[in-house]
């Protein structure tokens, strides 16, 4: 019998790395079990969406049909258009959404979901939630699939949760009518409930905005909506799928009582990463083409993709957040730069994240020089190459769930030298050259014994163990740990997790 699975999609609209990535790929490889039947779940962060398909459709003429799918899609970035009466209508249903949503999760009523048939709008699903890290190739088969809509926004089943504290002890948020599906996955924990027959599992990244809040932004909310969100999970029976052992050992510390509702499945990282005879000469072009541009730090696109023809440089990719450390990286590369290696560049490839002007007043003296390429947008295709002819790719984060970047670069054969975390030692293992992450002076010695020029010995053996190492986090070796976790879980009752696999993948 075929598990009928609902995937939350919320993240995919978040940007490339990471958890949206993360959503992206499982989505895709679970659409390829033949154990399972998977649809997504649309819901934006903040906006109130219109309704796709519900049962009183049916009734409808086939063009109002389609004329209500597609005011669905603009609804995701504006108001559709229906008469002065019904944008009146629409705007006091914005107003009293919040509330009424909290008044339906009092009364225990769930919320309801409608159906998006995506046949006819193939390219809308295709490049508003998957394009950024699928193939192409793979446009068929997810155009195909079927997804539902909820109207309320993720904010406002956070905002129910968290007013509802001012009476419980343990927040109630708002039942999702899952009827008819038997596992719902939603990717961080979930404010929100899920039918009797429906088993939630929650993919869980990181426990950062509790145990280092001075790390994310709009700190009292996230840290709240994580905490609160992350306990109702637990106390309704959730799975959690940790997407490492640190992170998972990260929520034993938080609710020692969830361990048996816990197991390990790493991410995946996507085929689009492999090594490849690209010529060196496309780099250039690449940072030419991708170099991002703020008011702050404007750029000379016509002279920046010269500077670096030849000579070396050090990649990092990750969103431009405090946690991920790019100070210390640039004050690193500075002291190499000042010392044995002059001609050394640094590319820095990622999207602005929160609390980044720090990271951007430590870039700008060096984007000025030319010496320091700050890209954003980069697709998977060009990142290859930029891992590809990268002296080493640096890692250098506080704290990470799982880290992409380090794995993409080792299936491109590019060495990596990673901060001394324990996620980084569990996923990158022996592929990688490890520093203390709060040593300026270490990082350098460190990166310095790699792309040194009498490092070739060195390089060739990581590049050797970290293609050995990323091949456990292709979805050939990720999908069937998946497979054996819903196969085993199909058809029984809300039972502990403990059992159903290895708690380490």
């Amino acid at each position: 019998m075929r598990s009928e699975i609902l995937v939350d999609l919320k993240p995919a609209l978040d940007g490339y790395a990471g958890i949206p990535q993360e959503t992206r790929l499982l989505f895709s490889a679970l659409r390829k079990l033949e154990v399972a039947n998977v649809q997504g779940l649309i819901q934006h962060g903040g906006r109130r969406l219109r309704s796709g398909l519900t049962k009183k459709s049916a009734q409808w003429p086939e063009s109002k049909r389609i004329f209500q799918l597609s005011k669905f899609i603009v609804s995701l970035s504006d108001r559709p258009y229906d008469g002065v009466w019904s944008a009146w209508a629409d705007k006091l249903d914005r107003y009293f959404a919040l509330v009424a949503l909290q008044w339906q999760t009092a009364l225990g009523r769930p919320v309801s979901c409608s159906v998006f048939e995506s046949s006819l709008f193939a390219d809308f699903v295709w490049r508003t939630f998957f394009d950024k890290t699928l193939n192409s190739s793979e446009m068929a088969g997810i155009a195909g699939a079927c997804f539902r809509v909820a109207r309320s926004p993720r904010n406002h089943f956070h905002n129910v949760g968290l007013r509802s504290l001012t009476l419980r002890s343990i927040a109630k948020y708002p039942l999702l009518d899952t009827d008819g599906f038997d596992f719902f996955i939603a990717q961080t924990p979930f404010p929100g409930r899920v039918s009797a027959g429906t088993q939630l599992i929650v993919r869980y990244h990181d426990a950062v905005p509790v145990l280092m809040p001075h790390t994310v932004s709009d700190k009292a909310f996230h840290q709240a909506t994580h905490f609160h969100a992350l306990r109702s999970n637990i106390q309704s029976g959730a799975v959690f799928s940790c997407i490492s052992e640190a992170t998972r050992k990260d929520l034993v510390t938080l609710f020692p009582e969830a361990e048996p509702q816990t197991l390990v499945i790493h991410d995946m990282v996507s085929e689009e990463y492999f090594q490849e005879d690209s010529p060196r000469s496309l780099a250039p072009r690449i940072v030419r083409n991708r170099l991002a541009d703020t008011p702050d730090i404007k750029v000379d696109r016509a002279k920046a993709g010269t500077e670096i023809p030849d000579g070396p440089y050090l990649l990092m990719v990750s969103t431009i957040e405090p946690r991920k450390n790019h100070q210390a990286l640039v004050s690193a590369w500075e002291k190499l730069k000042y010392n044995n290696h002059p001609d050394l560049k640094l590319i820095v490839v990622g999207t602005l994240g929160w609390d980044h002007a720090a990271a951007l007043r430590a870039f700008k003296p060096w984007i000025e020089q030319r010496e320091l390429f700050w890209l954003q947008n980069v697709p998977s295709a060009e990142l290859r190459v930029l891992y590809r002819h990268a002296a080493a790719t640096v890692c250098p984060s506080f704290a990470e769930g799982f880290d992409y970047s380090g794995i993409e670069a080792m299936r491109c054969g590019c060495p990596v030298v990673a901060s001394d975390i324990p996620v980084h030692r569990e996923i990158f293992d022996g592929g990688a050259v490890y520093f203390n992450p709060y040593s300026v002076d270490d990082a350098a010695t460190r990166i310095a014994s790699v792309i040194s020029q009498d490092s070739g010995a060195m390089r060739e053996k990581l590049a050797e163990e970290g293609l050995q190492v990323a091949s456990h986090y292709l979805p050939s070796r990720i999908l069937p740990k998946w497979e054996q976790c819903l196969t085993v879980r199909h058809g029984r009752e809300r039972a502990p997790a403990a059992g159903l696999m290895e708690r380490t993948s």
